[in-house]
Parts: structure tokens; C-alpha cells; sequence
């Protein structure tokens, strides 16, 4: 048993000083280039700048506040500027439990119009309009339940078009994929 344990050990500090090797080898080789940022490709008729935002996809997220209460579930996506990391908007949607409809929050950047508030689009579709209803150090809100016909076009749609206007009147329409939102959507229904 004691000869085993001991092989076990020479087998670790061998390994462990082989890895330590490798590591003193990379030191003094050259340094490596840097990986990418790991982000989707752009869409092919909308070159991606290096200020313009990048979005990982629909991320679907569980969380309760204790062990004896539900789970409480919601899909996200956001847009962040790929130079800063900034994030320039962000979208919630979860069910809520009382009416089994799923709600929207929004998180957009701040210094806005305020009162223009800001649109929802999907594809070529109708707009829906957002109050911006608080701002905060970390940015403005808008909250809006999701219409069944909205929801249907966020499941078969392939972009989701957030605009908004900045402090000069510009209008800053962010896109947002929709390519995995059904599947992303489905785990929290």
C-alpha cells in the first residue's frame, strides 16, 4: 500500500515538473500572439468595426433565492462594444410567475433622450415602443410584458433590432440575432 502511495506521489511531482518545464519554455520563447475575442462572426452584409458591439447569444439562466423556493428563469443577450466592453444594451426576458407571460427588461446605456424612449424591432416588422421608466449608475431601464405576437416573431425571426436616441437626437439601433432564441426560449417556458 505505502509503495503505491509513493508512486502515486513521484508519478504527481513528475507530471507537476514536466508541466513547470513547459511552462519556463513558453517564458523564454515568444511570446504568443493574442487569441481573438471570443465573439461571433458578423453578419456577412454588416462588417463588424472595432466599436461596434458583439453579442454572444441568447444565454438562458436559473436562480432561486433559497433552496426551498422556485426557480425563477430568464434568457439574456447583450451588446457590448468589442474596444471597451462596455455594455450598450441588454435584454431580459423571463416568465413572470403570476401571469405565465413573458416580460422584457432592457438595459440601455446611458445619456439618452429620455423622452423618445427607446423601440423594439424584429426584422422587418412593428415597432413596439419602450418607456424608459429609471437610470442608474449602470444605465437606463425599460420593461414591457411580451405580446403573443411578439413572441412569435422573436422565435421565428432572425434579428432584433434595439434603437434609441443619444443626447443629440441620434438614432442608435443596435442588432441583436435571434438564430437561437426558440431553443433558448424553450428552457425557461
Amino acid at each position: 500500500m505505502q509503495s503505491r502511495l509513493v508512486a502515486l506521489a513521484a508519478a504527481v511531482l513528475l507530471s507537476t515538473g514536466a508541466a513547470y518545464a513547459q511552462q519556463g519554455a513558453k517564458k523564454n520563447a515568444a511570446p504568443p500572439a493574442p487569441a481573438p475575442a471570443a465573439q461571433p462572426a458578423p453578419a456577412p452584409t454588416q462588417p463588424q468595426a472595432e466599436g461596434t458591439p458583439a453579442q454572444p447569444g441568447w444565454i438562458a439562466r436559473c436562480t432561486s433565492a433559497s433552496r426551498d423556493a422556485p426557480l425563477e428563469c430568464a434568457i439574456e443577450q447583450n451588446a457590448v462594444l468589442t474596444k471597451t466592453g462596455q455594455t450598450i444594451v441588454l435584454i431580459n426576458i423571463r416568465i413572470a410567475p403570476d401571469t405565465r407571460t413573458p416580460v422584457a427588461l432592457l438595459q440601455l446605456p446611458l445619456g439618452l433622450n429620455l423622452p423618445v424612449g427607446a423601440k423594439l424591432q424584429v426584422d422587418e416588422g412593428k415597432t413596439v415602443d419602450l418607456q424608459i421608466q429609471t437610470c442608474e449608475n449602470r444605465g437606463c431601464y425599460a420593461s414591457t410584458p411580451i405580446a403573443p405576437d411578439l413572441l412569435a416573431s422573436l422565435k421565428s425571426g432572425k434579428q432584433l433590432k434595439v434603437s434609441f436616441q443619444n443626447m443629440a437626437k441620434e438614432t442608435i439601433a443596435i442588432p441583436m440575432p435571434l438564430s437561437d432564441f426558440a431553443t433558448a426560449y424553450d428552457k425557461i417556458k
